[in-house]
């Protein structure tokens, strides 16, 4: 597992559900006449050893069955994860198309009530035992309405930005996933190490940033993203730029987590975790590309 990456597959939920439990042995044991008696259980003995002999033909017939792959043992597959994904997807696109319909007053509280909500419910997901596809669903909603709001107050300052954000997060993700399955890009311990480091630097920059905005103390929409300049060239550019680094990392151990996932066997449940949690970091790509390119066109 790539610890150290998205939290949501970190937990222990998800990480505890790719652990294949013991199995349990049987063996013959005795009733107080000392008879055989079946199924009782006894440390150390062979499961079989539990249940009445088979005859040849019904070992025959066993054998010739073919073996049950993922979808029929209900473990998770890589086709679990791509249908919910898409069910994510298309919920979260119906509720940016419905802030993008609405009256401008609304579609600005929408876009608060989705951040907020968003932010709740995917905290909620993030430490429930058990993945809940409604809590899912409606997390995608909520940061559909986020999104599609910020993007009609973006593009209505800068036309054009909201197209290029989902053209460049639609490439961002192909080409990492195309390293990914290549295998030139890989979640080593050495590069989680320094995204670790350099999302937490992140971070700290992100709450300083917002708290001068909310003070005043930065007249900028952008705070010092956009008021900062090094070599005539905005801080935010910079920020930007290591942020979809730090998004599209993330993605390869989101990819990581849900490879191994489905190699030892994680219940299919499990695929909607997967599924809430390369949402959670596609959101995250798209708010840093279309602020870079907002931060872009407005120091033209």
């Amino acid at each position: 597992m790539a610890l150290g990456g998205n939290p949501i597959f970190n937990g222990k939920n998800f990480r505890g559900a790719t652990q294949a439990p013991p199995v349990p042995s049987y063996s013959h044991g005795q009733n107080q006449y000392g008879q055989p008696q079946y199924g009782q259980p006894q440390y150390g003995q062979p499961a079989w050893a539990a249940q009445p002999q088979m005859t040849s033909d019904q070992l025959q017939q066993m054998y010739n069955q073919p073996a049950a792959g993922p979808a029929e043992t209900g473990r998770m597959t890589f086709d679990d994860v791509i249908v919910k994904t898409a069910a994510c997807l298309a919920v979260l696109l119906l509720g940016a198309a419905v802030t993008l319909f609405v009256a401008p007053g609304t579609a600005s509280l929408l876009m608060i009530v989705g951040a907020l909500g968003g932010f709740a419910l995917g905290m909620v997901n993030s430490f429930k035992k058990q993945p809940s596809p409604a809590l899912i669903l409606t997390y995608a909603g909520l940061e559909g309405l986020f999104l599609g709001g910020l993007t009609r107050l973006l593009d209505g300052m800068f036309p054009g930005v909201g197209l290029q954000a989902v053209i460049g997060t639609l490439a961002v993700f192909g080409v990492t996933l195309a390293l990914f399955k290549s295998g030139k890009v890989r979640a080593t311990p050495k590069a989680i190490r320094f995204f670790m480091i350099a999302t937490l630097g992140y971070l700290v920059f992100a709450v300083i940033n917002m708290v001068l905005v909310w003070t005043g103390a930065v007249q900028s929409p952008f705070g010092l993203s956009s008021s900062v300049h090094i070599f005539g060239i905005p801080l935010g550019v910079f920020i930007g730029i290591l942020a979809i680094g730090l998004a599209a990392f993330s993605l390869v151990m989101d990819f990581t987590s849900i490879e191994q996932g489905v190699r030892q066997g994680a219940p299919e449940k499990y695929s909607w975790t997967a599924a809430f949690g390369l949402t959670v970091t596609l959101v995250w790509l798209y708010v840093e590309i279309i602020r870079l390119l907002a931060i872009l066109r407005g120091d033209d």
